[in-house]
């Protein structure tokens, strides 16, 4: 018998995807994807428990992609670093340390599920990105952009959570924003943010998830966005390309066949048009005040 909080996997779909149960109304569970951005229910009969280490073939795959993707973040940014020192030339140089400092693109996140808000937070965390984080149903996210947007000024947005093709849509056309369960909010959102700044270069919006309407998204103002053949997409792969942004010289532009090829999903899942980086370095290098031996002038 499963339980709320059991890690499951579903029978009838050849159990590859791992999944939480979140919750059980009569024999009916609703269970949201571990790796995966997917809210479904399904019969508890349909469920088969499993254990945190042998997960399902696909979020087994999912995890250890995801981890490759991380190891190129954290490369890339060694690389960046490098680079930079180097361009200084001799007179900046200082053997064994840098002697610039970074300021990475700040990111705003909005997100529909609270879970994965956390994940998101923690790898931004992990890479020395600037973020902050809110945990948004995808219907108010417009008019929280409009509070928020004014007062972080971020250089990157990110607008994810859930969403999906609806099994008993309106209309069976796949380019009708009503066939989705999330996609018109998170369009409203893209368009809010574009009035609040126009250029694609000063702000980049990642937007989307599961099957989202990526056409319309983009349409919207949006810089990359998902899922252009209505698959699932990892549940950090907002975050990737939205790090993959903030951590791009300001002097380039975002590699987009290197961005969306190193994605958990790939060009099946999300997608995007150019857009330049929001990376920058300062001189001279931040001082430790605590340190500083200062004679007062007034």
């Amino acid at each position: 018998m499963s339980n709320l909080g059991d890690l499951v996997v579903r029978k009838s779909y050849g159990g590859d995807v791992t999944f939480r149960i979140e919750n059980i109304v009569r024999e009916q569970a609703i269970i949201k994807g571990t790796e995966f951005r997917l809210l479904a229910d399904a019969p508890l009969t349909d469920l088969v428990k499993v254990s945190p280490n042998a997960p399902g073939e696909k979020t087994q795959r999912a995890r250890i992609k995801a981890t490759e993707s991380l190891q190129r973040l954290e490369k890339d940014r060694l690389e960046l670093a490098e680079r930079n020192q180097s361009a200084l030339g001799r007179e900046f140089h200082n053997p064994g340390e840098t002697s610039f400092f970074e300021v990475p693109g700040k990111v705003l996140h909005l997100d529909g599920d609270e879970r994965y808000l956390q994940k998101s937070l923690s790898l931004y965390e992990k890479l020395r990105v600037p973020a902050h984080g809110y945990y948004v149903n995808e219907s108010a996210m417009a008019n929280a952009l409009y509070r928020l947007l004014p007062s972080i000024q971020p250089d990157i947005v990110v607008l994810t959570g859930h969403d999906g093709v609806l099994k008993n849509r309106p209309s069976g056309d796949l380019y009708n924003l009503s066939s989705y369960k999330n996609s018109k909010h998170f369009v409203e959102a893209v368009q809010a943010a574009r009035k609040y700044e126009r250029n694609f270069d000063a702000l980049t919006i990642v937007a989307g998830a599961c099957q989202s309407h990526f056409e319309a998204l983009l349409q919207a103002g949006a810089n990359f966005a998902s899922s252009p053949a209505r698959v699932l997409i990892h549940a950090l792969d907002p975050v990737y390309i939205a790090a993959k942004a903030s951590l791009t010289s300001i002097r380039e532009t975002i590699h987009i066949t290197d961005v969306l090829g190193h994605t958990i999903s790939g060009t099946q899942g999300v997608g995007g048009i150019e857009t330049r980086g929001s990376y920058r370095i300062g001189l001279p290098k931040l001082m430790d005040l605590s340190a500083l031996k200062v004679v007062p002038s007034m």
